[in-house]
């Protein structure tokens, strides 16, 4: 049941990092339309990847709750690599809901594009080895 359920959480993950990806692709000379779009599909991204990582901890019989043990745990487990960068990565998430200001849109923004989205896609490479790990 576990296995069943980290795969299919994986597929969402999956899916909502080629939509992030997608967004990212996207013009920003398009506005601010652009920006907010991103960020809320990095939002979606992001707790599915923290959920799918406290999945594959429960599965190694590691119990945690919320983001910012999963993320320690997960580092301990060699599920991701910059623990750190994760941390970090959290902290623009919480801001995320209470942005108003288009400065620190952009600035959370730019962070996305240049760090946040190349370490939801690392995660998604040390999934895809745990899945693998399982099946053989």
């Amino acid at each position: 049941m576990k296995k069943e359920r980290i795969k299919e959480v994986y597929e969402d993950f999956k899916n909502a990092l080629g939509r992030l990806r997608e967004a990212l692709e996207e013009d920003l000379s398009k506005g601010s339309i652009v920006v907010d779009g991103t960020i809320k599909r990095f939002e979606f991204t992001f707790e599915l990847a923290w959920k799918l990582a406290q999945l594959i901890l429960e599965y190694n019989n590691v119990q945690t709750r919320g983001p910012r043990l999963v993320i320690k745990e997960a580092f301990k487990l060699g599920l991701i690599k910059e623990g750190e960068s994760w941390i970090d990565m959290l902290e623009d998430r919480n801001k995320t809901s209470h942005i108003y200001d288009e400065k620190q849109a952009l600035k959370i923004y730019k962070k996305i594009k240049e760090s946040h989205f190349n370490l939801l896609k690392a995660f998604s490479n040390e999934v895809v080895e745990f899945l693998n790990s399982l099946e053989g």
